[in-house]
């Protein structure tokens, strides 16, 4: 899968990740002649290329036997290139959750976007109303939200699809029963311009772990979600034709065989019901949170424990100084990795920054200042000023957005890293 490289032109200092050596060399130049990691600055995060193909490629492979559709959060990487990849392994579209999100999938020819969120926004909404090509499906809770939207889109040429959002007791957004999620179904149903098109949640707000307590939330709040779109359906709520069919869409990337399990047998599309995930953190995964709770990993059979994840993502970090015993300073902080899951993970070292990868244990990162890791480590681990350390990392969702350009590796583990390409982001 070829990225960003052959199209980016000169690289400049915009971009971080760009070595001072390369000013005004051409992107795709660069990646030809492949580079080697330690020609490239640091701060840095990479991303692994066999990784990221593989990761596609199994919750692809893994949601067609399953027998369900999968458009997968944009958020995560902002990157288009990337969601190219995975519209090309069978992605039915991709999900947004801000206006602008939604505005740049669409710019960039994505022809089916779920914006999971309300959209609220008067010109946005009069934008949505306008003649348009591809399928657009918004969210609402509330019959309040109905009523916000009702006056931007009653003059829609085609009308505005609207999943109803359930959620529940101590949770993010989403109706909080089903008699008000029903509320609001009837409310879209009478409003001229939005057209009642299922139902959608995020059971990701009601559970952080994979203890069994957890796993029974997730499946109690699916039970509920299948049972509000049964409610709509068998009380004739539904318009007869929803055009592309009726959604019902859960699934992030920490319970996704939760949610297929309770909804999977909902999935009829002759039929005209569409059963939708929306897993997004699986393209980068990780070597924290998901890392643990991803079905992938906590599973042992089944169609979930089938292929496998495995994080794309590196933090590397040069050692800038040692200034007390057990103590080191390495220059990557919270301007350059996420922290928010849990903090980067010290997994090995390249000595003097250009030596082979070596595995390295014993070493810890305390905390994160804005440029700065606090590294402890234990007095026979050698580790010195110059070395830089390669950093597992915790939630994809907060790594990308703080990079504009990531290089891509051809393996992050091997022992002598080369770079093959780059991956643009569009955060905004």
């Amino acid at each position: 899968m070829a990225y960003d490289a052959h199209h980016l032109g000169p690289l400049d200092p915009r971009f971080k990740a760009v070595p001072v050596t390369a000013w005004g060399e051409d992107a795709a130049e660069f990646a030809a002649r492949r580079p080697p990691l330690h020609e490239l600055p640091t701060p840095l995060l990479t991303l692994d290329a066999g990784a990221l193909a593989g990761n596609v490629a199994t919750l692809a492979r893994w949601t067609a036997e399953v027998g369900v559709d999968l458009a997968p959060h944009g958020k995560t990487t902002m990157a288009p290139s990337l969601w190219r990849e995975q519209l090309a392994a069978g992605a039915i579209g991709l999900t947004v959750a801000t206006p602008w999100q939604l505005s740049v999938a669409l710019r960039e020819g994505v022809d089916w976007v779920q914006a999971a969120y309300p959209v609220l926004d008067p010109a946005v909404l009069r934008w949505l109303s306008a003649p348009r090509s591809g399928r657009v499906l918004v969210w609402a809770d509330g019959v309040d939200v109905v009523e916000r939207m009702a006056p931007h889109v009653r003059d829609a040429v085609h009308p505005l699809d609207v999943l109803v959002e359930l959620g529940g007791a101590g949770g993010r957004t989403g109706a909080r029963s089903l008699d008000a999620a029903v509320a609001v179904a009837r409310a879209v149903r009478a409003t001229p311009g939005l057209r009642l098109a299922g139902v959608a949640g995020y059971e990701g707000a009601f559970a952080h772990d994979a203890s069994a307590a957890s796993l029974q939330t997730v499946h109690d709040w699916v039970a509920d979600l299948a049972a509000l779109h049964r409610r709509l359906a068998d009380d004739g709520v539904y318009p007869d034709d929803v055009p592309g069919g009726v959604v019902v869409s859960a699934g992030g990337s920490a319970y996704y065989d939760v949610v297929v399990a309770g909804l999977a047998g909902l999935h009829d599309p002759a039929g005209g019901v569409r059963v939708v995930l929306r897993s997004g953190a699986y393209i980068g995964h990780d070597d924290g949170f998901y890392r643990e709770v991803t079905p992938v990993h906590r599973l042992r059979s089944g169609p979930a424990a089938s292929g496998t994840l495995r994080s794309a993502l590196h933090g590397w970090a040069r050692v800038v100084s040692r200034p007390e015993p057990g103590l080191a300073l390495a220059d990557a902080g919270k301007r350059d990795l996420p922290f928010d899951e849990g903090l980067p993970v010290v997994q090995a070292v390249r000595r003097g920054g250009d030596g082979d990868t070596e595995e390295l244990t014993g070493c810890t990162v305390s905390a994160l200042n804005d440029q700065h890791a606090f590294v402890r480590f234990p007095a026979d681990v050698d580790l010195r000023v110059g070395d830089v350390l390669r950093l597992g990392i915790s939630h994809p969702c907060t790594a990308f957005d703080k990079w504009g350009l990531l290089p891509v590796l051809d393996d992050a583990l091997a022992p002598q890293p080369v770079l093959v390409d780059w991956v643009r982001t569009v955060f905004g």
